[in-house]
């Protein structure tokens, strides 16, 4: 069974630090959830506190409804996996997964079942009686996650346990973890700093920065309609303009920059707080004419081929590097560098947001 997680006004301090600053968040029975930002964004603290090596100083952690203040964590229904997985060398898989029934006093036959069960479930029948050394490092991550599994808990918890694997195993492994997350129904809490893998894994991703939840959304609205130019920078590229917001109405606002004024859709801003232009480089069109609205004349300053997509670098006349990326599908007319061309965008592709980082509470 799985189990909804609920972290209500939740801080943590460290002495005078304060790693975790008023987080609040439901996450639902079967979610597959990831805490997403960079070192030291307090994500980690989150993940002890959930499985109760670290106390929170104030608020309240509830698991399946119930309050977790003083619950130690082989009293929780959870599961931790670590970044160094922290498997057992000298011990067959099959021991290895089942050594937490041992621990629990459940008999040898019963381990042993068990185990074949989850190596099953995780692709990875006939290597019971292997040793550790033996394994790849993709087949070590399967083994902790059914070691994981063998207790039964209603919530797992994974911390960064990709980051050690080179690229294609962790693109490989990525699509792993979330059909063994379907197919046991458990909630999973994720922790990382790739943006790849939070957007391709989860049902919901949570984007921190000093210790504050900054948003939590789906990774599509994540992605196209993040809601500060912290969340905008940190999860893909963009083209950032400085300027003046002119003209607020319907969603949408004109942007006043030292090269023109464009229209775009406007952001939650605060009253009185600096804001930008964000534009993603997908989203930025290149032509030899320029457009009638958002258009902005550049010289080609470099073109880099980087397989499924070129991108084209402009500069604009006061020196404004902005970027476009093509997509290498046959269809792109690649320009020389040197040659003159327009970038334009759409107003509905673009955001005006407020520059930085959500406010503590």
């Amino acid at each position: 069974m799985s189990a909804g997680i609920d972290l209500d006004d939740v801080c943590c301090d460290f002495g005078n630090f304060r790693a975790v600053d008023h987080v609040n968040v439901d996450i639902q029975p079967g979610e597959f959830f990831s805490f997403l930002g960079p070192s030291g964004c307090g994500k980690t603290t989150i993940l002890r506190m959930i499985s109760g090596f670290t106390e929170p100083t104030t608020g309240v952690i509830r698991i399946g409804g119930k309050d977790m203040k003083g619950q130690r964590p082989n009293q929780r229904p959870t599961a931790l996996i670590f970044q160094n997985l922290a498997l057992f060398p000298l011990m067959p898989i099959w021991e290895n997964i089942a050594f937490g029934l041992e621990v629990r006093g459940v008999d040898r036959a019963k381990r042993r079942k068990r185990a074949e069960e989850l190596l099953e479930l995780v692709d990875l029948h006939g290597a019971a009686d292997k040793m550790v050394s033996q394994l790849s490092g993709g087949q070590k991550q399967r083994v902790a996650i059914a070691r994981a599994l063998a207790v039964e808990p209603s919530v797992m918890l994974l911390d960064e346990p990709l980051s050690a694997l080179d690229l294609k195993l962790r693109q490989h492994m990525r699509a792993e973890l979330r059909t063994i997350q379907k197919r046991t129904g458990v909630t999973f809490i994720y922790i990382t700093h790739d943006q790849g893998e939070a957007l391709a894994m989860s049902d919901r991703v949570g984007v921190m920065s000093q210790g504050k939840l900054q948003q939590v959304a789906t990774p599509r609205e994540i992605y196209n309609t993040p809601a500060n130019g912290f969340v905008a920078s940190f999860v893909g590229e963009n083209n950032i303009l400085t300027g003046s917001v002119q003209n607020p109405g319907g969603g949408m606002a004109s942007f006043v920059t030292p090269f023109g004024t464009f229209r775009a859709r406007l952001g939650e801003a605060a009253a009185g707080q600096a804001v930008k232009l964000y534009i993603r480089p997908e989203h930025m069109t290149l032509s030899e004419t320029a457009g009638t609205e958002n258009s902005v004349p550049v010289t080609v300053g470099d073109v880099s081929f980087e397989g499924s997509f070129i991108t084209v670098q402009g500069i604009t006349e006061n020196g404004t590097q902005l970027i476009a990326e093509l997509r290498n599908d046959g269809s792109a007319t690649v320009p020389a560098v040197g040659s003159k061309r327009s970038m334009t965008f759409d107003a509905a592709r673009s955001a005006i947001l407020p520059d930085g980082i959500k406010a503590g509470a």
